[in-house]
């Protein structure tokens, strides 16, 4: 039955919106929240990204392999992703990875020194464009650490 899964238990809309509301609480945890707090920062950095990850790997390990479709060319994959519980999983996918590179970022930030207020939309890019954030980050911090320490540059 297409739009739910697992037996009908829960439906793809609903699997989908907790997920994001999981991940976007996440986000606000790493970007307003206090870091020396090591529970609090474990709950975007591992607690959550963990919780998504094995969802992605239950859908995946359900659907994948009797679903059309698959990695092999583009057309594949844009078959395999009309599949409602595999769009899901891949939309899981994005969520888990971007939130921890997202606290990968906070962290090796604080340890550089960064100002929270410089790191806020290097995070919020990251948060709405993965890799562009994770390029902006890994570009800054040159930068930074270069002008605070030239010979380690």
């Amino acid at each position: 039955m297409e739009g739910y899964l697992f037996n009908a238990a829960i439906s793809v809309e609903a699997l989908f919106s907790f997920s994001s509301q999981l991940a976007m609480l996440g986000w606000v945890i790493l970007i307003f929240f206090p870091r020396k707090l090591k529970l609090l920062n474990s709950i975007p950095q591992y607690i959550i990204p963990l919780l998504l990850s094995f969802t992605y790997a239950i859908l995946m390990l359900i659907y994948f392999f009797n679903a059309p479709g698959g990695f092999s060319s583009f057309k594949a994959v844009q078959i395999l992703f009309e599949t409602d519980s595999l769009l899901l999983a891949g939309w899981l996918h994005f969520l888990a990875f971007d939130l921890f590179i997202g606290a990968w970022i906070a962290r090796k930030a604080d340890d550089i020194g960064m100002s929270r207020l410089f790191q806020a939309p290097i995070l919020f890019a990251t948060f709405m464009l993965g890799p562009l954030g994770l390029g902006l980050f890994i570009s800054i911090r040159a930068l930074f650490v270069a002008s605070k320490d030239p010979i380690h540059a």
